[in-house]
């Protein structure tokens, strides 16, 4: 009953939150980079904030400098998808915000030089993550499978956080799909929507390696990972801004060139990163092993899927 009323809560906060974006003309209008055709309202991801701050309000205030970051990260990510703010700017705020997270992980407590580490991997997430979200369910339906990844992992394999907030979160994603994993979606999750929801996943993943002390975990965003590597690889070699928007993701092709429909190409990111999932906690005493022949796999799977179609991205 509790899980069913924190649901009914944060459909209510999305309707209500599409009535302020509606009326203050929060919308993404499509152009030559977009993978979608109409006027959509943009921002709808802002409900993974509000189940993250559900399950704190309920908690008894649990981890409190990581909702602390959360809210700075989700705050100026929010201000960038009303207007555009400065790189310094975002990366002050993005930068805080880790700090802050690193302090509730107690990674301060540990040499300087994995708080470098750990700065430069969780900048790179939190961006690929971002740059990922381009058609309609796939950051809903693709962090759908990673938070039931970490859910059953914290059941039933080792403890690493309160199972009530993995579960809160996994509502406020239930919702956000609800209105965008669809043929024509209601919204679109917006820089607010992928960055808290990456930064999210961050933290939680964050926790289970240093519980287990184990960075083969990493394999849960392995699909995502392999995706926007090469894919910023391949842009240098084409002598690209890789700053600059594009439509050159695996994903995109599948979406634009070959005219897949967006749920079903969602659905296979879905399906193939939950069969890593499994395969990897079958071979977790192979841990790092697994993580490298899966890396290998999907950077191949890539390269030949790039070879074979990228050209009709050409014409």
């Amino acid at each position: 009953m509790y899980y069913l009323l924190i649901l009914v809560l944060l459909l209510v906060a999305e309707l209500f939150y599409f009535r302020i974006a509606d009326r203050c003309n929060i919308i993404d209008k499509p152009n030559e980079r977009s993978s979608h055709t109409s006027i959509t309202l943009r921002g709808g991801g802002v409900i993974f904030y509000f189940g993250a701050l559900a399950y704190f309000l309920t908690s008894g205030f649990e981890y409190p400098w990581f909702m602390i970051a959360l809210t700075l990260v989700t705050f100026i990510s929010f201000v960038d998808d009303v207007r555009s703010t400065s790189q310094k700017v975002r990366l002050l705020f993005h930068f805080s915000a880790m700090g802050l997270m690193f302090w509730q992980w107690g990674l301060f407590s540990l040499s300087w030089w994995w708080i470098i580490i750990a700065l430069i991997v969780c900048t790179g997430i939190i961006n690929a993550y971002n740059f990922m979200d381009g058609i309609n369910g796939i950051t809903g339906g693709y962090s759908l499978v990673i938070l039931a990844a970490l859910a059953y992992v914290n059941r039933e394999v080792v403890s690493f956080v309160e199972e009530g907030f993995i579960y809160t979160v996994i509502c406020s994603v239930l919702v956000f799909c609800f209105f965008n994993f669809r043929k024509k979606a209601k919204c679109f999750a917006g820089d607010v929507g992928s960055v808290s929801i990456a930064f999210i996943l961050l933290f939680l993943i964050g926790r289970l390696v240093i519980r287990t002390g184990d960075f083969s975990w990493i394999v849960l965003l392995s699909v995502y990972g392999v995706d926007s590597v090469l894919t910023i690889i391949h842009r240098l070699i084409l002598h690209e801004n890789i700053g600059l928007p594009h439509r050159k993701h695996l994903y995109q092709i599948m979406a634009n060139e070959l005219k897949i429909p967006h749920v079903i190409v969602s659905s296979t990111y879905m399906a193939v990163q939950a069969i890593i999932v499994v395969g990897y906690i079958l071979c977790q005493d192979s841990g790092y092993w697994y993580l490298l022949c899966t890396v290998l796999l999907l950077s191949l799977i890539y390269i030949c899927f790039m070879k074979k179609y990228f050209r009709l991205h050409q014409y």
